[in-house]
């Protein structure tokens, strides 16, 4: 049996005969055909979206507490793991990429993170010097961001079981007056993005690989939820909110553009990126839209609070950088497009195989 996923681009071959690839954790393609096709039928998954959007809501019935009845609410729930490599790199390690990045899953459903859990899959020969520096780090994220670890797991497991060690967060939140999900974009909307792109993904492949760039590029590993509140209350009627980690831009954008139906267009002169890291990428030859990112998120916003929306972003040191990228369109749904810096036009494609393996 043959299955291919629908894109912009070609499309990809998806064998049940086949093993798993390392594109198969990618956040691109491959990831969504398995999950698609192999995984969300034996678990009976609820509606589409809910393969793509960041964290899944909870309806939570009234129940009685101590003979009172207690009205019910909305929960936002996200669970996650992180099997990065190296395990320490420029601007942050694995333990606050952990935190922030459960945090930022919750905050892209319009949640207020009110709890997490962690969990830690240790290979035996770790240093214990290296778990002290990773659960420290946890800890200061933790604090950081204002949400706790209030309960866990450890697991050991023998040599080469693992590398190193792993991390599983998840985490628990309220819903507020605003829920963004993929499938609520309308055409008209303006795409905002919260900073430039690609820091990340950049970051981890020189710690890797020791390239030796010019100027040092940091992880722009950070919590988003303070920025995302002060942007829901500015602009209420915000559409979707989305952090481009695996897969990057262009796989975030083409995820939204083929649930909602509709189309993407951007503008390539918009698009931040640092210089180093925009010079890391030709020197690599990849697409900083494919490479992954920690601290951003893109915003879907009516035209009409684009304005007020970008305010809002800004004035927190994480939204410092936000820009508007594009806007989304009734033209080739399901379908992202780029006008170049020469004036021309390109289907911006969702990253098909693993283009920086273990990068989050």
């Amino acid at each position: 049996m043959t299955a291919t996923v629908q894109g912009a681009g070609c499309p990809v071959p998806h064998r049940e005969t086949e093993r798993i690839l390392l594109g198969h954790g990618s956040g691109g393609q491959l990831s969504a055909a398995l999950l698609r096709d192999v995984i969300a039928p034996a678990l009976a998954s609820g509606a589409p979206g809910a393969i793509v959007d960041d964290a899944a809501v909870l309806e939570v019935p009234g129940m009685p507490d101590g003979g009172s009845p207690r009205p019910g609410g909305s929960l936002v729930f996200s669970t996650d793991a992180f099997v990065v490599n190296p395990r320490e790199f420029p601007g942050g390690c694995i333990g606050d990429l952990a935190v922030n990045g459960t945090i930022n899953d919750l905050a892209m459903m319009g949640g207020r993170p009110l709890a997490l859990s962690l969990a830690y899959i240790i290979e035996e020969g770790l240093p214990v010097e290296e778990l002290r520096r990773v659960s420290a780090a946890v800890g200061r994220a933790a604090a950081t961001a204002g949400v706790p670890i209030v309960t866990g797991d450890t697991k050991v497991v023998g040599r080469g079981a693992a590398d190193g060690i792993y991390l599983v967060t998840s985490g628990v939140g309220v819903t507020g007056a605003v829920r963004p999900s993929a499938s609520r974009v309308q055409a008209g909307d303006a795409v905002l993005l919260s900073g430039p792109i690609a820091a990340h993904g950049m970051a981890v492949m020189s710690a890797r690989e020791d390239f030796g760039f010019d100027a040092e590029i940091l992880s722009d590993t950070a919590p988003l939820h303070r920025m995302v509140a002060d942007l829901l209350a500015a602009a209420p009627a915000t559409h979707t909110l989305r952090d481009p980690t695996r897969g990057g831009l262009a796989s975030a954008l083409n995820e939204i553009a083929e649930t909602a139906g509709i189309g993407v267009d951007l503008d390539e002169a918009a698009l931040p990126v640092a210089e180093p890291v925009r010079a890391a990428c030709d020197l690599l030859g990849l697409d900083p839209m494919h490479v992954a990112n920690e601290g951003i998120c893109v915003a879907f916003v009516p035209a009409a609070q684009a304005s007020a929306a970008l305010a809002a972003m800004r004035a927190r040191p994480e939204g410092v950088g936000a820009v508007a990228i594009g806007r989304a369109v009734a033209d080739h749904p399901g379908r992202v497009t780029v006008r170049t810096l020469i004036g021309s036009q390109r289907i911006v494609d969702p990253l098909i195989g693993e283009q920086l393996p273990r990068i989050c």
